[in-house]
């Protein structure tokens, strides 16, 4: 689970650069998926590790948070 006093310095790669308080985070789906509450780009939470990367916030914008999936590993399991 993402720590309280880390959930309030992160941001929404996109929106920081738009203004000094734009970008916050909401967790939603028991800590596996955090929303930006300005642009609704939705970025993974793998393994406790948010991933922030501008691509996955991009691929996920349109999906609504009900049919988002669980994120699975960070390290995909190899065969």
């Amino acid at each position: 689970m993402i720590d309280n006093e880390l959930l309030s310095i992160l941001r929404c790669p996109v929106c920081v650069s738009q203004g000094e308080d734009k970008g916050h985070l909401t967790l939603v789906h028991d800590g596996k998926w955090l929303v930006c509450d300005d642009c609704g780009r939705k970025y993974p939470v793998r393994e406790d590790v948010p991933v922030m990367l501008i691509e996955e916030g991009d691929k996920w914008k349109d999906t609504p948070v009900e049919a988002l999936p669980d994120p699975g590993p960070l390290v995909p399991e190899t065969a």
